[in-house]
């Protein structure tokens, strides 16, 4: 069919469908179309008179003829030249055929259609292909539309069944794969301006298979089915399945047979193209009583092919069906070819097999050279190579054979890179002559006799038997069957060889299971077939012409190749549009001009190339064909369903409906709404109520009859044309509603549907009440709980029309409903939505926001299950966007981006995103006022960046009295750089020899050194940033007590520095008091001797004694002079404080004071002395026992009082302390959002201490945000590298060691300016 011929069917199916869109009846009521007839007539005149034709009295052909007429001329005459230069002449079939054309041409101007020879009736087998032609004439063409059951047939909206052709006045509908449902009257209808003509014929479909038997036996007794309608439904259906040579693949379908009976089996048949399938080492069937298998145990490309299921009752039957793929197993060799196929012995002698073979698809990239032929006798494992050479054609005439043995073959291929595998063995053949093959199957044999069992053990069984009675038994076989006891599955045996002795033995027996035998008997044949001839290498297929199917397939066809001799079939070939890179579609030949190919990719563009192939080989490649992208075909939609009546009044009424279920890969262009009236339950004629579509799913029918009843019917329309027709409505009764309530909201719809929730719009009832819609509620159940299960999802009435409805179960699938309240009360619920399962489909994904480089806010969603007629709809609260003033929508491949152009809070609300033609892809994102806010600062950070500072600009004096400003930089670019700024000033690197700077950018340390401070230094310093975009400031002010402190500490360091460099002390002038009594005065002085050598130390000191009275034993009288100073000490029970004495007596007295009063000493707090040492134990020591503990000695002459501050030590030893945090924490710290904060404390403790860093009881980690740092076991500091508002709380660091714990608190608070802050420039003074 030409693509003009192509498009002419299509207009006039599509003109005739919309013509008859409202009409029932068998004969159409013919409608009048004024103006079209008028266009046609004149388009009809203008075409006469330049195709007019001339007729000749005379018989030659006149030299000025036009080539058409020429054309005509030669078609309906046959030209016979009767001498060199003569004219030719015309025999009497010539003038026959001459006075049909003038027939044929009736007034040579236009005139009604007519049928020369109209269709013909057709009885045909289930499966078979059956075609309609018929011959029409008429002047203008006319325009041919065929019919089932008076419904226009549309070939697109069923690729591959129907067929329609038009060439020559010839038109033919081609169904193919009849079934059942094919038997229906046809009708072919002819129009043009003149008029129209119609044609019938009948298409009987008969079942070419066995009806079930009526009765089913069993081990109970009979079980009759008379009576009994079965309904077959054939559930979770294989579908097309990709294998690899040499794997197992199983197909089965779940059967449901209702009413069930427990003793009924239907008869389950599986067909491959249309061949019954018999159990085999290859394919195994089971039947498990409500699920049919079918296992292909060792896959080979002989296993390609479409699988059909049939599913037999005494009722009906019902088939399914799906198309399996086997690849070529992965060579050995690289580059080798695939293994041949469909090895078959054609013709069978004593001297000789004609062997046969199907070439493979893939020849591996090279040529094939030939093939191998290999037998094997049976029985035997032994494959002897029959040819030296390889064979070209695919058949060989095999030798050497030995008469009446029997022989399997098997093939190889051979290319330049290798050997493939072999092909699967063929049949067995028996090297005998045609004769005696016939004349042993002269007599049909009996049944076998006296079937028994002789010997039976747990692991075979070995059962006898006598041949049949009648004469002719010579060369009889059989064939032993069993099956399991109480079941009606018999199972071959010996599948591959039958026996020919009346003895068989059986093993792979289940112990403990009883079983059933039978055996049949039968004559081994051989089907003799006449060897054709060699034929050429057929010719390339013509045009490739490819088109949609689904989403993962395309239709190809092409044209058969011409001149072709005993053609096995064609491979299709694919690629990838521009690679070139080319893969079969089928491992086996198919013998149509039309394949399926699966397996595609959606939405990628492919071509394809088509080759034929015959026993001399494969024909060179068809041309290219155009290049097609994967996507499912345009179809018209289903019908809308779920008519409601939304609003009624006396002659008029509102219909709503539900959006088709298939919508046929288009979007809905529009609706057509039917109506008709019902007189006593009669329904009356349909009649059209728009005649232009409409968009919405709801539609007032004017123009009705008051209290009249209704029936209504709706249509959808895409760009393939119009679908059928819904199911009629109810019947309504048009008159004026009354009530007081609202009616039903339409329209529901679910969107962003997750695992525990959705999203729920619907539309306002159209019939508000007697006062206005003031709100909804909305109701939900289990889509299989009872009508009593409706529950209310929201207590209190919401006012949009849509709502987040969460706590869903996941997993659970639910519906839902509305009803709408006014004043007078709540109304009529609407229509529930279909069953929606509460899951997160995979893929899911949620709109996101996005803040670029610039500060441009965006929000963002992303789609993976796009096709390309997917669009990106974005709504704010739900209503789709058309002014593009405050968002800007951009669309990306699988991204769509919606940004702000002015961000305000003229924004705020929820904004959602839904993809058209997925699978209900969609997800919202709700703005509010603070997310607005944190939107703008993060925006404005963007836009003008800051450097993040790990510490501000600090100062520090170094050795000589130097001046070190400092800060430090959180990271910084090599294109980084600073500017130093004094009193709004710069200065710059060694100017007048008083700056030094250094700026490290691996570290980001910034520092300037001055060597002293003069009265001119006094001011602002301030260190400015910048690194691209980003920049950042730091100031340190040096004025009033402040500089002047630190000028003069600078000085002091200076001169000391001057002062070390000679002689000078180190320690000064001190006394001490020796255990003997004596004053020892010392000091420590440090001499420089040269500046290359070290400094020295000379200590010196001088002893004096003191008058002071000694005892009679020469003893110092004053011990208490003697005493060390108070420690404390940890043990085992708690505190001890204790001193030592040189010399100790009854005469010393000791007293122990807390706080300055006298400590009662009691269990808990005991004192004594050991030796020379003085103790103060304090057993489980609290809170109460800090404070300061004094000890005092008295001797007669004088005291002594020795203290130590006890504050929180608990029982550390004196070598070890307790973990502290030593300060420099402050309490409250007041910070601009924005700057970053850097706080720095000392730890101390042995061991060292555990440090915990925590914000509002909560404990914290360190990330890029918040910096936690403990160094050196000491140190340890927390830095926010930019502060915000949600940085505001209390913070508190915690130390802890094995001998205690101890926390420092402060708070920060972020407060922000009002306006926010310029560019940097220099900072006045302050």
């Amino acid at each position: 069919m030409t693509d003009t011929e192509d498009t002419h069917m299509k207009e006039t199916a599509g003109y005739l469908a919309r013509r008859d869109l409202f009409t029932s009846s068998v004969e159409t009521e013919r409608r009048e179309h004024s103006s079209r007839r008028a266009v046609m007539r004149e388009s009809a005149e203008r075409i006469s008179l330049s195709k007019r034709v001339s007729l000749c009295s005379n018989i030659t052909t006149p030299p000025h003829t036009s080539p058409s007429s020429k054309v005509q001329y030669l078609v309906s005459s046959r030209c016979v030249p009767t001498g060199p230069g003569l004219a030719p002449t015309v025999s009497h079939s010539s003038v026959l055929g001459l006075e049909h054309h003038k027939r044929m041409n009736e007034d040579n101007l236009m005139h009604a259609p007519e049928f020369v020879i109209k269709p013909r009736s057709h009885t045909v087998w289930e499966k078979q292909c059956v075609r309609l032609h018929c011959t029409i004439s008429g002047w203008p063409e006319p325009r041919v539309v065929w019919y089932k059951n008076n419904v226009s047939i549309d070939p697109l909206s069923s690729p591959g069944k129907y067929k329609v052709e038009s060439s020559y006045n010839v038109h033919s509908l081609e169904i193919n794969r009849c079934d059942f449902d094919d038997t229906a009257q046809y009708r072919v209808s002819a129009m043009n301006s003149k008029g129209e003509l119609s044609a019938f014929a009948s298409v009987v479909v008969k079942s070419m298979f066995r009806l079930v038997k009526f009765c089913c036996y069993s081990k109970i007794g009979w079980c009759s089915e008379y009576g009994v309608t079965f309904e077959t439904h054939i559930v979770e259906k294989f579908g097309v399945s990709f294998g690899r040579e040499g794997e197992t693949m199983s197909l089965g379908c779940s059967v449901i047979i209702y009413p069930t009976l427990h003793r009924y089996q239907p008869e389950i048949q599986w067909y491959r193209d249309d061949k019954l399938l018999v159990p085999s080492k290859w394919a195994q069937m089971h039947w498990s009583g409500d699920r049919a298998t079918l296992t292909l145990t060792h896959l080979n490309k002989e296993d390609e092919g479409l699988y059909t299921l049939r599913v037999t009752t005494k009722s009906s039957y019902e088939t399914h069906s799906a198309y399996v793929f086997v690849r070529d197993a992965d060579a050995e060799i690289h580059g080798a070819p695939g293994a041949p196929l469909d090895v078959h012995c054609q013709d069978v002698n004593k001297d000789y097999i004609i062997v046969t073979w199907k070439q493979p698809a893939v020849d591996g990239g090279s040529p094939i050279l030939g093939y191998f032929v290999d037998r094997c006798e049976v029985g035997t494992t032994h494959w002897i190579q029959c040819n030296d050479t390889p064979v070209k054609f695919a058949r060989f005439p095999v030798t050497g054979l030995v008469e009446g043995r029997s022989y399997v073959f098997r093939v190889r291929a051979i290319n330049k890179a290798g050997m493939s595998y072999p092909s699967r063995v063929s049949e067995p053949a028996a090297a005998m002559d045609p004769a005696d093959l016939a004349r042993k199957e002269a007599v049909v044999p009996g049944k076998p006799l006296d079937l028994a069992v002789i010997e039976a053990t747990k692991n075979y069984v070995v059962l006898s038997w006598k041949p049949p009675s009648e004469k002719g038994h010579e060369g009889v076989m059989y064939y032993v069957e069993k099956c399991v006891a109480g079941t009606d599955s018999w199972q071959r045996v010996n599948t591959d060889i039958p026996v020919k002795s009346p003895r068989f033995a059986l093993f792979d027996l289940a112990e403990g299971k009883s079983y059933s035998f039978r055996v049949r008997s039968c004559k081994y044949l051989n089907l003799l077939r006449s060897v054709p001839s060699l034929s050429d290498i057929p010719s390339a297929p013509g045009r490739v012409v490819p088109t949609r199917n689904t989403d993962t397939s395309v239709v190809v066809s092409w044209e058969a190749s011409k001149d072709a001799k005993e053609l096995i079939g064609y491979y299709i070939e694919t690629s990838l549009a521009g690679k070139n890179e080319w893969e079969p579609c089928n491992n086996k030949p198919i013998k149509g001009t039309r394949f399926i190919c699966h397996g595609l990719t959606t939405d990628e563009s492919y071509v394809f190339k088509v080759r034929a192939v015959n026993a001399a080989g494969l024909s060179e490649c068809s041309q290219e064909s155009e290049a097609i992208e994967v996507k499912a075909a345009i179809a018209s939609p289903a019908p809308p369903y779920s008519i409601t009546v939304l609003e009624s009044v006396r002659d008029s009424m509102v219909l709503g409906w539900k959006q088709p279920t298939f919508i046929g890969g288009a979007d809905i262009t529009g609706y057509f709404v039917d109506y008709r009236e019902v007189v006593a339950g009669v329904p009356g004629k349909w009649h059209e109520a728009n005649i232009h579509s409409i968009t919405e799913r709801a539609y007032r029918v004017s123009d009705l009859k008051e209290n009249m009843n209704y029936q209504f019917q709706v249509r959808a329309a895409n760009m393939a044309g119009v679908g059928v027709p819904s199911l009629p409505s109810e019947v309504f009764r048009c008159e004026e509603w009354t009530i007081a309530v609202p009616g039903p909201p339409h329209d529901l719809q679910a969107l962003e549907v997750r695992k525990n929730s959705l999203v729920l719009l619907w539309k306002p009832p159209v019939y508000q009440g007697r006062s206005g819609v003031n709100g909804y509620y909305i109701d939900i159940k289990e889509a299989d709980a009872p009508i009593e299960a409706w529950r209310g999802v929201n207590e209190k009435s919401c006012t949009k029309t849509y709502m987040k409805v969460c706590d869903l179960k996941e997993g659970e699938t639910y519906v839902f409903r509305v009803r709408a309240q006014n004043q007078a009360g709540v109304g009529k619920p609407s229509e529930p939505t279909e069953p929606i399962p509460a899951e997160t489909k995979p893929g899911s994904k949620d709109i996101r926001v996005d803040v670029d480089g610039d500060g441009v806010i965006s929000l963002i969603f992303e789609c993976s299950e796009l096709t390309s007629d997917s669009k990106f709809v974005w709504s704010k609260n739900y209503e789709e966007l058309t002014d593009s003033a405050r968002l800007t929508v951009e669309t990306k491949g699988s991204q769509s981006r919606a940004t702000f152009n002015s961000p305000s809070e003229e924004d705020l609300g929820i904004y959602s995103c839904l993809v058209t033609h997925t699978n209900g892809a969609s997800s919202s994102y709700t703005l509010t006022e603070e997310g607005l806010k944190e939107l703008l600062k993060i925006s404005h950070d963007h836009k003008f960046p800051i450097i993040p500072l790990k510490s501000e600009l600090a100062v520090e004096l170094l050795e000589k009295g130097r001046v070190r400003f400092w800060l430090q930089a959180e990271k910084m670019s090599a294109n980084g750089k600073v500017e130093y700024v004094f009193n709004d000033n710069l200065i710059s690197q060694g100017e007048v020899g008083k700056y030094k700077m250094n700026f490290d950018k691996n570290t980001g340390v910034v520092e300037m050194f001055m060597e002293s401070l003069g009265k001119d230094d006094e001011g602002t310093f301030t260190f400015q940033l910048q690194d691209g975009k980003a920049t950042n400031q730091s100031s340190l002010v040096l004025i009033g007590d402040v500089f002047t402190k630190l000028q003069k500490e600078s000085e002091f360091q200076r001169k000391e520095w001057f002062r070390k460099q000679g002689p000078h002390f180190i320690e000064y002038l001190s006394y001490e008091v020796t255990p003997e009594c004596c004053v020892r005065l010392k000091c420590k002085v440090r001499c420089p001797l040269s500046p290359t050598r070290s400094l020295s130390l000379c200590p010196f000191s001088h002893v004096i004694s003191y008058m002071a009275a000694f005892s009679s034993n020469n003893r110092c009288i004053w011990p208490a002079n003697s005493s060390t100073p108070l420690k404390i000490q940890s043990t085992e029970e708690g505190i001890r404080l204790y001193t030592f004495v040189s010399y100790y007596n009854d005469e010393l007295h000791v007293t122990w004071h807390h706080n300055d009063a006298a400590i009662a000493f009691t269990e808990r707090i005991k004192s004594g002395v050991v030796g020379e040492q003085l103790w103060l134990q304090i057993s489980e020591p609290t809170d109460k026992d800090k404070g300061k503990y004094a000890i005092e000695f008295f001797d007669g002459k004088g005291g002594l009082r020795r203290t130590v501050e006890l504050a929180g030590q608990g029982k550390m030893q004196q070598s070890h302390y307790r973990a502290r945090v030593a300060g420099g924490l402050p309490d409250v710290v007041t910070i601009q959002e924005g700057k970053a904060l850097n706080l720095t404390c000392n730890i101390s403790g042995d061991p060292v201490p555990e440090v915990t860093w925590l914000k509002n009881e909560r404990e914290m980690f360190s990330d890029d945000h918040y910096i936690l740092k403990f160094e050196s076991g000491k140190f340890a500091s927390f830095t926010i590298t930019q502060v915000n508002t949600a940085d505001s709380g209390k913070y508190s660091i915690l130390v802890k060691n094995k001998y205690g714990t101890e926390s420092g608190d402060f708070t920060v608070s972020v407060f922000i300016p009002d306006e926010l802050p310029a560019p940097r420039v220099p900072v006045s003074s302050v």
